[in-house]
């Protein structure tokens, strides 16, 4: 049984380079076609793939309404929450999670720091999109024309003297950000406040959420917390792999 299901699941990435006829399926999978045809069947009847009028196979549509599904009911902030548990254990600093949702970024989880001096950020509070790491990730990785008409719409409060304070200048931290692959705020929303971020990426490579660490400069300097990235970009990639399924879950005792 599981030979069967191995040589039927091995027809879909041959399907996925282009349709094929039976003979080259038969003989991709070293099968005699009477095999092969009869998991074309199975894989037809369950609509994964389907018969072209000149007898080549193609994936079917059955298959990508699955995939969309799954995508859809994956839970980002789930997938990663053990893993900002386990940053937070090790840093001692705020963990935060961001995703961009009808034109705001938004924090999904947040792991407090262990220091007594806290954050006021908020789980379902918008961050301050100019500046904060978090959303300078997310927006980088949006298309340049929607990266310029977004800048363009924005208001540049100066929250601090390292503010944003234009498109312009929005711009060009974004394409430094999607170049470099990860983001800082050194005191630009709080003077006393920095953080460091690294993106969270699906499948398609496309940037899904952010995750950051930030400190207040009377706990840890801002050179001193940036001493944190390589850290903070291992638990990113750690939750990428694992919400693209591309490494599974470990244990969380592990």
């Amino acid at each position: 049984m599981s030979q069967t299901v191995d040589r039927a699941l091995s027809i879909l990435p041959l399907l996925a380079e282009g349709p094929a006829d039976l003979g080259q399926v038969a003989e991709r999978l070293g099968v005699h076609k009477s095999t092969a045809l009869r998991l074309l069947r199975t894989l037809h009847e369950h609509g994964l793939v389907y018969r072209q009028s000149d007898q080549r196979y193609r994936l079917g549509a059955r298959l990508f309404a699955l995939a969309q599904e799954a995508v859809e009911n994956l839970d980002v902030r789930e997938i990663a929450h053990p893993h900002l548990v386990r940053l937070n254990e090790l840093c001692g600093h705020t963990v935060h999670l961001a995703v961009h949702e009808e034109g705001e970024v938004l924090y999904i989880d947040k792991v407090e720091s262990r220091y007594p001096v806290r954050m006021y950020s908020r789980i379902g509070k918008p961050v301050a999109i100019t500046v904060a790491a978090v959303a300078k990730l997310l927006l980088a990785d949006l298309p340049e024309p929607e990266r310029r008409a977004f800048a363009d719409k924005l208001d540049y409060p100066m929250y601090t003297a390292r503010s944003t304070p234009n498109p312009s200048a929005f711009l060009r931290e974004l394409e430094k950000v999607r170049d470099q692959g990860w983001a800082t705020d050194l005191g630009g929303h709080e003077e006393s406040i920095n953080c460091v971020a690294a993106p969270v990426r699906g499948a398609d490579g496309r940037v899904v959420a952010a995750m950051s660490v930030s400190a207040p400069n009377v706990v840890v300097t801002a050179d001193e917390l940036l001493t944190l990235l390589p850290l903070v970009r291992r638990t990113a990639d750690a939750i990428s792999g694992e919400y693209s399924g591309k490494t599974p879950a470990k244990d969380n005792g592990s």
